[in-house]
């Protein structure tokens, strides 16, 4: 696995989490398709957000040095996909993700990373350590 990707994959992951995206999920599919090396795929809970979301992954994704081969989705927000080549960005409308399930299709042993889980968890830890730290004073 190419430790520089995942790492711009998780930058991404944490761009898309820093605006409020939902239910991140960052898969590694280098096995499985030639496609791309990462697929991450989220949820806006408007079209609005979604392009929001999509616009804010173009920006930092030249920030770290990725170059936008593709776009689609645009015009009707419900699935906005952005090509960078080695990372494939997924913003579906939530219906359009429920629909697709393209976790069920591309992690198929759940070896996802569930971006959003992680970060929700590492911030309940830090602020129970601040919460006992607090006490001890």
């Amino acid at each position: 696995m190419n430790e520089s990707i995942k790492q711009k994959a998780l930058a991404v992951c944490e761009v898309l989490y820093n605006k409020k995206a939902v239910d991140i999920v960052a898969i590694h599919v280098a096995d499985k398709t030639i496609v791309a090396d990462w697929f991450i795929i989220c949820s806006g809970r408007a079209t609005q957000q979604v392009k929001s979301l999509a616009d804010e992954v173009d920006h930092k994704a030249a920030e770290l040095g990725l170059t936008l081969r593709r776009s689609e989705g645009y015009g009707e927000g419900k699935w906005v996909v952005l090509d960078f080549a080695d990372i494939l960005v997924h913003v579906f409308y939530p219906e359009e993700r429920k629909y697709y399930n393209m976790e069920r299709l591309w992690d198929e042993n759940d070896s996802a990373i569930r971006y959003s889980q992680m970060k929700e968890e590492e911030e309940r830890e830090a602020a129970r350590l601040k919460k006992e730290q607090s006490a001890k004073a």
